[in-house]
């Protein structure tokens, strides 16, 4: 990627996006000609993605000199979540029953042995890409791997302080967590569009989530009014008072924490994910979003709460798909080719596990994202379901920064054991 884009001016890289998502939209509401054919087969959703994506992997625009995915992660995705929520029931939500834990858990696990498999696997054909001794070792290089796809950012800061490998070097790992994950994340918005066929396949049983979507449907229909300016100025209000409740206490907890917390401060500890402002950043939004789904404000739904919150989500995947360098696969082909049989492994556990349970592809699909994808992405993909569900990918995604630390922590040690050189 280069280090100094074509464009680094933020407005306009933002009216770029915006212009991505325009044409996105703008075509998939056609209803004759090419353009029905081809979003039969391609979610809408990952081309907003995708085009993104060649903007940035020609070189016009780059993540490195945007604070887009900043803005829109640290104050869109909060206050996304926030709307979502408005309509959400819980008691639905834990009707779902245990197969979201179950599929989350098996993606966890799918890390944990996906990367020692994968060492072996490669260093079969090519030891030299998985060697290194010392602090250059492929393999402490890859915990940090492991911390970002079973947690997040925390968890793979933890990781780069536990095992110590060369801060030169990290920037290849870094590569190679932004593309496959966000590859992943494209397949799996690819899988979206053809959910039916594979819930099919699965033989999955739809019926939980099916009547959490047409609760809020119905809550939606009996509460749905024009809205006027007062209406979307206090849903505005409602979701940026929350982000700015939620970024108050992201600023205090995390130090009051490491104040008083030798295990929270310790960067190698498992519980250093609890230091992380974006953990409480997500989960107090999480947590305001559901407390206002108890009041009135529910009634905001009717008013296109979930549909605003819909556009800051959009706007997310813009951002996250500026982050996708297309090219990135000439740069080190050896570890992007370990971080592909890595995910590979990942997805295969999952598959064979959904189809041991009956588990509906939402379950697989979110519960790989709260793993891979983290807080930023998990919702995104659930949402793209319905709306209603964002939130079951938020509190997934919380949940895995609380066990990241602890499963990258035996995905290090079994990849120390098999690794060569």
């Amino acid at each position: 990627m280069q280090s100094e884009p074509f464009i680094t001016n933020d407005a306009i890289v933002f009216g770029i996006l915006m212009l991505c998502l325009g044409i996105v939209f703008y075509t998939e509401s056609r209803k004759t000609g090419f353009f029905p054919k081809f979003y039969k087969y391609v979610p809408a959703l990952l081309m907003c993605y995708f085009l993104p994506a060649i903007f940035s992997s020609f070189g016009i625009i780059s993540p490195e000199t945007s604070q887009t995915y900043f803005i829109a992660s640290r104050y869109l995705l909060p206050a996304s979540l926030v709307l979502m929520t408005l309509s959400i029931d819980l008691k639905a939500i834990f009707n779902l029953g245990p197969k979201a834990l179950i599929m989350f858990f098996t993606g966890t696990v799918g890390i944990v042995i996906g990367g020692p498999i994968a060492i072996l696997l490669i260093s079969i054909f090519s030891p030299e890409t998985v060697g290194g001794a010392d602090f250059d070792a492929v393999w402490r290089g890859l915990a940090t791997l492991a911390g970002s796809w079973i947690g997040g950012g925390a968890n793979q800061a933890a990781m780069l302080e536990i095992y110590e490998f060369n801060p030169e070097k990290y920037g290849g790992m870094v590569m190679v967590d932004i593309f496959v994950a966000n590859i992943w994340m494209a397949i799996l918005l690819l899988g979206i569009g053809k959910r039916k066929k594979i819930d099919k396949w699965l033989k999955a049983d739809n019926s939980a989530i099916d009547a959490l979507q047409e609760k809020v449907q119905k809550i939606s229909e009996k509460t749905t009014r024009n809205p006027s300016v007062t209406d979307s100025i206090t849903i505005l209000s409602i979701a940026f008072v929350a982000v700015g409740i939620a970024h108050f206490g992201a600023e205090y907890i995390p130090t009051f924490l490491k104040n008083n917390f030798e295990l929270v401060a310790d960067p190698k500890s498992a519980l250093s994910s609890f230091g992380s402002g974006f953990f409480w950043l997500i989960t107090i939004a999480t947590i305001i979003g559901v407390s206002l789904s108890f009041t009135k404000a529910k009634s905001y739904e009717g008013a296109g709460a979930s549909k605003l919150g819909s556009v800051f989500i959009y706007i997310l995947v813009a951002t996250i798909g500026m982050k996708v360098d297309l090219s990135g696969i000439l740069e080190n082909p050896g570890l992007i080719l370990i971080g592909i049989v890595w995910m590979t492994i990942h997805a295969i556990l999952l598959i064979v596990v959904a189809k041991l349970i009956r588990a509906p592809f939402f379950f697989l699909a979110v519960g790989s994202q709260a793993n891979v994808g983290g807080a930023a992405s998990a919702p995104i993909v659930a949402a793209a379901f319905h709306p209603s569900l964002a939130t079951v990918g938020a509190l997934l995604a919380v949940f895995g920064y609380v066990v990241g630390t602890y499963g990258a922590l035996l995905c290090a040690e079994l990849m120390r054991i098999v690794s060569v050189g």
